[in-house]
Parts: structure tokens; C-alpha cells; sequence
């Protein structure tokens, strides 16, 4: 290792390695030297002609910042009369030759304050030069001194070369610079160093001659990692995870001999996950590549294991075995559903830090908060942090307060429909409530989340209105039994049989009218979501409440499949409801290919799934309630007679009632209302009635298909 410093300055390299402890930045009196920019470049260091290793030569340009009182008297300064050690002028040529930066770029800092600078005739600087490349680590001190005759504040000084850093072949290196003390933040560089296959030289470098090449093949959901080497040849294979943030993660370690093949599992890969192979002989040549960074599996594996977690009292952090390139916001749930409405202040706008406890910018917690990590404009993440310490949402209104001038305030309430201005004629709850909105403000009664110089916001409870509002209903239901009662005294043998059917009729009719049905399907093609469409109005003539995403694209465009499909489960399973999954073709497919079952995964690929499927986003929270066993009560399934035998249905999805449309009709509809379903005889007329809105459009489909044998003929599936 050497230095070799640009025309005027001097520079020396303390023997050893030093500690790399950046501390803080702090202030100078005077002028200080500074580290302004790096540059690096692949050297070879040869001891013979076939002899050599790559080392990296670091050039560290330096500039003065800062200014002091110049004497008058120039002596002082000891500058000295001859012309060769003026400074040099922009644009003159650089004398340090074609491996030293030009003169006037320089790069650290100096430890002696201005007056050491009037007795020593000098500029001093301590620099401290770190390389980082896994698995080592290391940190020079370089000691740099500059002539007061070249010292002018704000302009370069010059530069030195350090040559050089011997690193591995393949490797990524982390360079930082800073001065001792710091007078400014570090400068950093990445470099991507090439392996033997990259290097024209490779010749040279005795160690390329036995190392071991390694591809990467993949075959189906497996990935190959293939090792050409010789029968007795012995190595070193290592897989790490390689963080941008953090220290690097080493994950699977193996001393092998002779060709291998090692197999991965699509599950396994991640983008930062990295491979590093050498020989194992004394000073080896360490070669790593990371294959799958533009992996989309292993994208997809990286979002499905980051996971967003709340730590009291307001931080949270989002975690993830790769650094991620992703943004956060703050957002308002409402407890009635509909889209998370995203809020001022936003949170970290873009490289959320991962691994990393992150501080929410609020005053106070609540729990309709909610964070949204996003990625390339696609949610991927949404929690409401404080939902499990805080119980469950609450029906509170949130009140935007905006600040101006001369103490003016304007007030507006957060609505689906945007944020309503309080006193206004709108026809919303909020127009409504302004006045009281504003007097609970004032009294205190709403709760403050969050403040700055502009604006403000304010979460205050709708309780009271909402129970007088049930006030009035109770009171109209009094009046009503009141008269009933009265009919009741005046004609008591007719009322008595009206009144035994119409509780009979009540019964029914008030427990189906409760219950909820949630229809979930895989959008294949247009003919298959009319069948569906047909389906979700007949289920419509009962008492039942559909919900199905050809009636919702709008509001499903708007938020987006997952979020639409999380908000509609999480309702109509909170009301007792039902969700039921419409099995096609192209949905087995798709859960084949969620269960890793290999021999369907080719057909779902190349399925097509438009932008409203919501039966695609959704796996990602049916399975685990079936993979956990929390589906019986909650989830039915069913098919259509002549698209699918029921042999195809996965049998994860048997653990719930499945049922063939439309031969299965009564039973499928009496496990829709639940227990307060009608008789036998009642639950048949029903059935009748979807049968024969239903068969008309199931068998023009089957015609589409080539099936003109109606159900019981062959199937899609070729069952």
C-alpha cells in the first residue's frame, strides 16, 4: 500500500488499521480541509506476469472551507518566494500523471485551528478511508498536509491516491471517507467489482485458473445452482442475504467437493439474495453474484414476508429480508368500510427504511390510523397499527383544521366524498352536525392527533349523535306497539292468527334479511361473469345481501383489489355473513398455483386475470384462514354442473360445505340464510326460482364451450 499525493501537498499513512467511529459533526473556528468528491479504479497489482490480484485505488480530492483574518504581513505565513509552490490555476495540466486525480479536487478534513496554521505554515487534515466488502472489513488513517501558500478558502487543494484495497473478485464494496474530527457528513461510493468471467485479464490472476464456475437454471418452482469443477476439487459455497441497509445476513454455509447441483425452491428467492463461491486454498479468490435481483418471484416473496408491526407508544417499523424501495403514508379508515383515506402529514415519501423502528409524527393514538406502504403506485401493505391495543374502529369524524394569517382557521370534515366545510349546505352528516362539530371543538370534547404551523387534525366522537338518533327510533317503536296493542284489545280473534303468521314470516325474514353473502369468482371470461352476474340477481330476490365485485368496479378501481376485497370481507363477516368462492377452471388453477402444486402452476400463469379480479388478491387472505382452520362458518363453496366435476375442488376447500349449482340448490341456499332458514317446502320454490334464472345463461355457456350436453356432460377441466 502507497499514497500519492497531487503537486503540493504531503501526506502520510499511519502503520495499521484504525477504528471507524465517524461521531458527530462539529464546528471549526477557521479554515478546515474537506472531503469533496471520490474516485476509484480497478488496478492490478502483479508480482509476476502471471501473478497478480485486483485491488481497488481510491483517489480522495480535498478543498478548504472556511475563512480567517489574512495577515498583512505574508511572511508570517512562511510562504515561500519560489514560484513553484504557488497555486496552481484552473485549467493547468495535472502533473501527477495519469493515475493521480488533477490538482485542485481534494477530499478530508484537518484537526489544528487557525492559529497552528500562522506558526506551522500549514493545513493539516486527518482522513480516515473506510472499505467495506463481504465478509471483512477495513479503515486507514491517512495524515494530509497542505502549504499555506496553497491554501485559499473555497477552492480545491489537490488530492491524494490511495493504492490500494486488494478485494475479492465479484464483490460489492461500500467506500466511505470523512475527516477526524467530522466537519461534514461521510462521502460513500458503491462499486460492483467484476468476477473472473468479466475480466479481459483473468489470465493473470492465478486464482481465476481454479475457480469454480457457477450457473443458475431454473425448472418449473425449482432453482439450480450448477458448479462446474473438477472430481477432487474442494470449495467454499455460501448464500447471504446482501443489505443495503444493515450488515449483511449469511444464510446457508457449505464446504463441498467436486460438482454439485444445489436446489432452491421459488419460495426461497428473494432480491438480495446472493451466492459467493471460492476454493478452498490459503488466500482464495472469493466470487459473488446476486441472480435475482429482477426476479418478479422473488418480489413477490419479499412482499409477502414484510410484515408492518406497531411498538408503543408511537413508533412502528416495517419488516422485510431486503431493503425495500417503497412508500408510507398515514390514513384514515372509516368503521363502514370504503377505501383508507390517505392524511397530512404523509410519513417517509420514499426508501422506508426497513428493520428500523420509525416514529409516527401524532400526538395522540388512535385506532382508525392506518399505514399504507406502497410500491410503483401499487398498495401492498395496509394496517391499522393500534386496532388490537385500541379495540375496534370507532365511528369518530376526522376534522382537517387548515391555519392562515392573522389567526384566520378554516374547518372541513373528512368524508368519503372528500373533506366536507363545516356550516355548509351539503347534504352530508357532517354539514349536518357542523354547528355541534364546532362547539365540541371548542369545549374540548375532540381529541388533537397532529399539528404543525399549517394545519391540524382533530378526531371527534359521533357517539352521542348516534344514540340520540336511536332515541327517536325507540320512541317510534313504543308508538307502534302501543297501536298494535290497542288492535290488539279491539279485535282480538283476527289479530290472534295475523299476528302468528306475521311472527312466523318476521322470524324468517328478519334472520335472512341479516345475513350478508359475499361472492367471490375468477374473472375468466366475459360469458362466465354473466353466469355470475345471474347468480348474485337471483340470490338478490331472496332475503339475502349480495355483494359481488361486478356490481362495485368503480369503487374497486378507486382502491384497488386487495383493499376492496379486505374492506368487503372483514364487513360482512363482522355481520354474521357468509363468503362464498365460486370454483372455475381458472380459480383451481390459481389456488394450485398459491398451494405450490407444480403440475398446475403452468396453466394458471397463463390464465389471464384482468385488473378487476378480485378472487386473485384475495387468496392471499382465504388460505390461511382455511390453512389455519378458522373457514367452517365463515366460508362456502360451490360450482357450476357441466364447467367443473367436483373432484377438481382442492381438497384444502373441502373442510366447508361445497355445493354443485344448480342440482344443489336447496341446501346451498339454506347454508346462505343460516339457522333462520324457511322449511323444506319453501327453500324448493326458492330454488326453482334461481334454477330458472340461472339455467338460460349456464347452458349458452356450455353451448360457447362446446358442450351442447348441458351439466353431466364433459367439463373444462377435462374431468
Amino acid at each position: 500500500m502507497s499514497l500519492s499525493p497531487s503537486q503540493g501537498l504531503s501526506c502520510h499513512l499511519w502503520d495499521g488499521d484504525v477504528l471507524c467511529l465517524p461521531g458527530s459533526i462539529v464546528s471549526a473556528p477557521g479554515p478546515v480541509l474537506v472531503p469533496t468528491r471520490l474516485q476509484t479504479e480497478l488496478v492490478l497489482r502483479c508480482y509476476q506476469e502471471t501473478d497478480c490480484d485486483l485491488c481497488v485505488r481510491v483517489a480522495i480530492h480535498l478543498a478548504v472551507h472556511g475563512h480567517w483574518e489574512e495577515p498583512k504581513d505574508e511572511d508570517k505565513f512562511g510562504r515561500a518566494a519560489d514560484p513553484e509552490l504557488e497555486e496552481p490555476r484552473n485549467g493547468e495540466d495535472n502533473p501527477a500523471g495519469p493515475t493521480a486525480p488533477s490538482q485542485g479536487l481534494a477530499q478530508g478534513l484537518w484537526a489544528d485551528r487557525c492559529p497552528t496554521l500562522l506558526l506551522t505554515a500549514f493545513l493539516q487534515a486527518q482522513v480516515v478511508l473506510s472499505f467495506q466488502a463481504y465478509p471483512t472489513a477495513r479503515c486507514v488513517l491517512l495524515e494530509v498536509q497542505v502549504p499555506a501558500a496553497l491554501v485559499q478558502p473555497g477552492q480545491s487543494v489537490g488530492s491524494v491516491v490511495f493504492d490500494c484495497f486488494e478485494a475479492a473478485l465479484g464483490a460489492e464494496v461500500r467506500i466511505w471517507s470523512y475527516t477526524q474530527p467530522r466537519y461534514q457528513k461521510e462521502l460513500n461510493f458503491t462499486q460492483q467489482l467484476p468476477d473472473c468471467k468479466g475480466l479481459e485479464v483473468r489470465d493473470s490472476i492465478q486464482s481465476c485458473w481454479a475457480l469454480p464456475w457457477l450457473n443458475v437454471s431454473a425448472d418449473g418452482d425449482d432453482v439450480y445452482l450448477v458448479l462446474d469443477v473438477s472430481e477432487e476439487q474442494r470449495f467454499g459455497l455460501s448464500l447471504y442475504w446482501n443489505q443495503i441497509q444493515g450488515p449483511t445476513k449469511p444464510w446457508w454455509h457449505r464446504n463441498l467437493t467436486g460438482p454439485q447441483t444445489i436446489t432452491l425452491n421459488h419460495t426461497d428467492l428473494f432480491p438480495c439474495l446472493c451466492i459467493q463461491v471460492w476454493p478452498l486454498e490459503p488466500d482464495s479468490v472469493r466470487t459473488s453474484v446476486c441472480p435475482f435481483r429482477e426476479d418478479p418471484r422473488a418480489h413477490r416473496n419479499l412482499w409477502r414476508a414484510a410484515r408492518l408491526q406497531l411498538l408503543p407508544p408511537r413508533g412502528w417499523r416495517l419488516d422485510a429480508p431486503c431493503s425495500l424501495l417503497a412508500e408510507a403514508t398515514l390514513c384514515w379508515q372509516a368503521p363502514g368500510g370504503g377505501p383508507c383515506q390517505s392524511l397530512v402529514p404523509p410519513l417517509y415519501q420514499a426508501n422506508v427504511t426497513v428493520n428500523k423502528t420509525l416514529e409516527l409524527p401524532l400526538l395522540n393514538a388512535h385506532p382508525n390510523l392506518c399505514v399504507q406502504v406502497s410500491s410503483w403506485e401499487k398498495l401492498q401493505l395496509q394496517e391499522c397499527l393500534w386496532a388490537d391495543s385500541l379495540r375496534a374502529l370507532k365511528d369518530d369524524l376526522l376534522l382537517v383544521e387548515t391555519r392562515g394569517l392573522q389567526d384566520n382557521r378554516s374547518l372541513c370534515a373528512l368524508e368519503p366524498s372528500g373533506c366536507t366545510p363545516l356550516l355548509s349546505k351539503a347534504s352530508t352528516r357532517a354539514a349536518r352536525l357542523g354547528e355541534q362539530l364546532l362547539q365540541d371543538l371548542q369545549s374540548g370534547q375532540c381529541l388533537q392527533l397532529w399539528e404543525d404551523e399549517l394545519r391540524a387534525l382533530w378526531a371527534c366522537p359521533m357517539d352521542k349523535y348516534v344514540h340520540q338518533r336511536w332515541a327517536l327510533v325507540w320512541l317510534a317503536c313504543l308508538l307502534l306497539a302501543s297501536v298494535l296493542f290497542l288492535l290488539f284489545l279491539f279485535r282480538k280473534d283476527h289479530v290472534k292468527g295475523w299476528l302468528r303468521l306475521l311472527k312466523e314470516d318476521l322470524r324468517a325474514g328478519a334472520a335472512a334479511t341479516a345475513r350478508a353473502a359475499l361472492l367471490l369468482y375468477s374473472a375468466e371470461d366475459s360469458g362466465f361473469e354473466r353466469l355470475v352476474g345471474a347468480l348474485a340477481s337471483a340470490l338478490c330476490q331472496l332475503p339475502l345481501q349480495v355483494t359481488v365485485d361486478l356490481w362495485s368496479r368503480r369503487e374497486l378501481s378507486a382502491q384497488g383489489p386487495l383493499a376492496w376485497f379486505h374492506a368487503q370481507r372483514r364487513q360482512t363477516l363482522q355481520e354474521g355473513g357468509v363468503v362464498v368462492l365460486l370454483f372455475s377452471p381458472g380459480a383451481v388453477a390459481l389456488c394450485h398455483e398459491w398451494l405450490q402444486d407444480a403440475a398446475s402452476a403452468s396453466a394458471s400463469a397463463s390464465a389471464p386475470h384482468g385488473p378487476h379480479d378480485a378472487f386473485a388478491a384475495s387468496l392471499s387472505c382465504v388460505l390461511p384462514d382455511f390453512l389455519q382452520g378458522r373457514a367452517p362458518g365463515r366460508y362456502v363453496g360451490a360450482y357450476f354442473d357441466g364447467l367443473l366435476h367436483s373432484g377438481a375442488v382442492p381438497a384444502l376447500f373441502r373442510s366447508v360445505p361445497v355445493f354443485s349449482l344448480p342440482s344443489q340448490l336447496p341446501d346451498f341456499l339454506g347454508t346462505l340464510q343460516g339457522p333462520g332458514a324457511p322449511g323444506p317446502g319453501r327453500l324448493g320454490e326458492r330454488a326453482k326460482q334461481v334454477s330458472r334464472a340461472l339455467q338460460p345463461t349456464l347452458d349458452q355457456l356450455l353451448q360457447a364451450l362446446g358442450d351442447p350436453g348441458g351439466p353431466g356432460g364433459g367439463t373444462r377441466d377435462g374431468t
